[in-house]
């Protein structure tokens, strides 16, 4: 198997509602240029809103950094959101469906998480938090190449 491909990524600020909304359209735009359907480009681009609004609004603002990738002849998408906030002090408490610390819903990360194919989190209290996601252009991700 090819070895994976990794882009320069791009780095957008989170730091207000204009940026959440930047954040999705550049989102959108290089799911569209990598090969992805309406339908994962939507996921896709919930998943982003959700998790730059909890940037914004529970990191204090931050960071999301935009990498294409290949793996062989299939194309995905890395978004890791980073802001050097509170942290998340439950992480397990955190992503159970209905917990909010917001007076939200309670869906953003657990939902965030089941609009993507791989979905990575490290918080540690005081030191801030990095919400890494990805998703394929394929309908299933591409195996990994071995150690």
């Amino acid at each position: 198997m090819q070895a994976s491909r990794h882009a320069a990524p791009t780095s957008l600020p989170i730091g207000s509602d204009a940026d959440l909304a930047w954040v999705r359209q550049q989102v959108r735009q290089a799911a569209a240029e990598l090969g992805f359907g309406l339908v994962q480009q939507t996921k896709l681009v919930t998943a982003a809103s959700e998790l730059a609004r909890n940037t914004l609004v529970h990191g204090g603002g931050g960071h999301v950094e935009i990498t294409p990738l290949g793996l062989g002849p299939s194309s995905g998408l890395r978004l890791a959101f980073v802001d050097t906030g509170p942290g998340i002090r439950d992480l397990d408490q955190a992503m159970t469906d209905g917990y909010t610390s917001g007076g939200g819903l309670g869906l953003g990360m657990s939902g965030a998480k089941r609009l993507v194919h791989e979905f990575e989190v490290h918080s540690r209290p005081g030191e801030g938090t990095t919400v890494t996601v990805t998703a394929w252009a394929a309908a299933v991700p591409p195996s990994r190449p071995g150690p």
